[in-house]
């Protein structure tokens, strides 16, 4: 499985969008300091597990590594996370059947679940306000129960052929 967080805060997104000639379409805008976090991990054949968290932090990482040791308890899963400071801290308790993998230094194009946050914000959270982080907290959670259950949509973001390979080899 590969591991990212994602930031998403009451902050708009605004894009172009479609309206019929002559009608302007109407974008809200905002910008504000609240924010709340999304913690993913995906795996090549279109499972998905995520959590939101208050914030990026080891203990919130610990959180995260034990919900997923525990949703694939009869599993081995390796786990492939970048470089952040609160994967290699050194204050987080690995779960039995779990390893964790570091990729290399600088190179988060490497990680496909960039594309999982590229594609959650371009479909659901572009051109969107929200009144407060409760709203933008239940919105995310319903974008990523959608996400979660729809393997064949992960899979066809995530599913990249050097991964393949390197997993048949």
């Amino acid at each position: 499985m590969f591991q990212d967080e994602a930031r998403f805060g009451r902050i708009s997104d605004t894009r172009r969008c479609w309206c019929p000639k002559p009608v302007r379409p109407l974008c809200y805008a905002m910008v504000t300091q609240e924010y709340t976090y999304a913690f993913a991990a995906v795996s090549v054949d279109g499972v998905l597990d995520s959590l939101i968290l208050p914030h990026v932090n080891s203990d919130c990482m610990q959180v995260f590594i034990d919900e997923v040791a525990s949703r694939h308890m009869n599993e081995r899963v390796i786990m492939v996370l970048d470089g952040a400071g609160w994967h290699t801290s050194g204050l987080l308790t690995v779960p039995q059947n779990m390893k964790l993998v570091s990729l290399p230094p600088y190179a988060p194009e490497l990680n496909p679940v960039e594309h999982i946050w590229d594609d959650l914000r371009e479909k659901a959270f572009h051109n969107r306000v929200f009144e407060s982080i409760d709203g933008l907290e239940n919105h995310l959670e319903t974008s990523l129960r959608e996400l979660e259950q729809d393997m064949e949509r992960v899979r066809s973001i995530v599913a990249w052929p050097w991964i393949i390979n390197a997993l048949m080899n």
